[in-house]
């Protein structure tokens, strides 16, 4: 059987070099992994990085554990199933050649480098911090606790099931519509307070703060969801605050002109005016004199014998014809009806007095005897 042109030496050589080398790397990136995880806030970043420490570290003890038995066994194991054979060693003669040493002909001369006449100082960024008009109405008095920690500020206009952002952006165009400021967040406190504020280019446009009634870990977000003609153009900015500490800022650009809202029809106020109660005057009753049958005296004729003298024989009383009779008359004098007045009682208007009866003449009859 012919053997493979293949040094057997070399080939196991080079396998215990690389898995040393790989050993040392995996033990290297281990060892920063745990010590950069100690670092992290984030509970579930921070799990996530210990064990792909503590995995990088057991595969550098395997590959250390591989070069050990490459290094002792695994030549002679080979060698017991491939015996060697043996070659010839050249041995190289050494042969010095000259060599020209160039010589520069040409120096180089620094050049002056130009220094900035006036130095850019930064400005100093104002911290975040609550105005006083929110503060007071802060209702939470369990203490924050200064480990809580949130990511950065990711917005869009809507969430998934899982409260993850669908389709996050930074720059939004008009109309925008409902706008979600999402985070993760560790080591909150059940009922400590917690504030979110929304700015325009700096100016305060929206807040909202309660006592967290979340979990100490997990997503959350703000949002805010305004009249489409109060999504004016400018720079927004979302400021996370647990108690008084400022702990996130996230910033987003709406641009477009804010839509114009359609005029509506103003209601106007039309009085009906009521009836009211008027107090009418209800005129009383009021007496009417009634006329009563007076009796009238009337005069009674009263017949009267004449002697008128005579010659002769003696006056024979001749009867006189009866005398008329008067008749009794009654008259019934008219009522007086009352005319209504303006006042409330009516004023008697007195009628004039009824008419008396008068008598007619008695005839008197007079007899003359012949």
């Amino acid at each position: 059987m012919n053997m493979p042109n293949l040094d057997i030496h070399s080939a196991v050589l080079t396998a215990f070099i690389i898995s040393i080398l790989l050993s040392v790397a995996l033990l290297w990136s281990g060892v920063r992994a745990l010590s950069k995880a100690r670092t992290l806030k984030f509970f579930r970043m921070r799990n996530d990085r210990i064990m792909a420490g503590w995995r990088s570290l057991f595969i550098s003890i395997l590959l250390a554990m591989l070069a050990i038995v490459l290094n002792r066994y695994a030549e002679p194991a080979i060698y017991a199933f491939f015996p060697p054979t043996a070659t010839l060693t050249l041995t190289p003669t050494i042969t010095l050649t000259p060599t020209i040493t160039l010589t520069p002909t040409i120096t180089l001369t620094p050049t002056i480098t130009n220094t900035p006449s006036q130095t850019d100082t930064p400005t100093i960024t104002p911290t975040p911090h609550i105005p006083l008009a929110i503060e007071v109405n802060f209702t939470s008095v369990v203490t924050p606790n200064p480990e809580a920690a949130f990511s950065s500020l990711v917005f869009a206009n809507a969430l998934d099931d899982s409260f993850q952002p669908i389709d996050p952006k930074t720059v939004f165009q008009n109309p925008v519509g409902h706008v979600y400021a999402w985070y993760s967040y560790d080591q909150m406190l059940e009922g400590v307070q917690w504030t979110a504020l929304w700015l325009r280019n700096g100016e305060l446009v929206h807040f909202e703060t309660k006592p967290w009634d979340g979990s100490s870990g997990g997503y959350g977000y703000s949002d805010w969801d305004p009249l489409p003609q109060e999504w004016l153009p400018g720079e927004y900015e979302v400021q996370i605050f647990v108690g008084m500490e400022w702990k996130r800022s996230g910033n987003f650009t709406v641009e477009g002109e804010a839509p114009t809202p359609a005029p509506t029809s103003t209601p106007t106020l039309t009085v009906t005016p009521t009836p009211s109660a008027t107090a009418t005057r209800t005129l009383r009753p009021t007496a009417s004199p009634t006329a009563t049958r007076t009796r009238t005296p009337t005069r009674t004729a009263t017949r009267t014998a004449t002697l008128s003298p005579t010659f002769g024989p003696s006056p024979t009383a001749t009867p006189r014809p009866p005398s008329a009779t008067p008749t009794r008359t009654t008259t019934r004098a008219p009522s007086a009806t009352p005319r209504p007045s303006a006042t409330n009682a009516p004023t008697l208007t007195p009628s004039k007095p009824p008419p008396s009866a008068t008598h007619a003449p008695t005839a008197t009859w007079v007899t003359a005897t012949p």
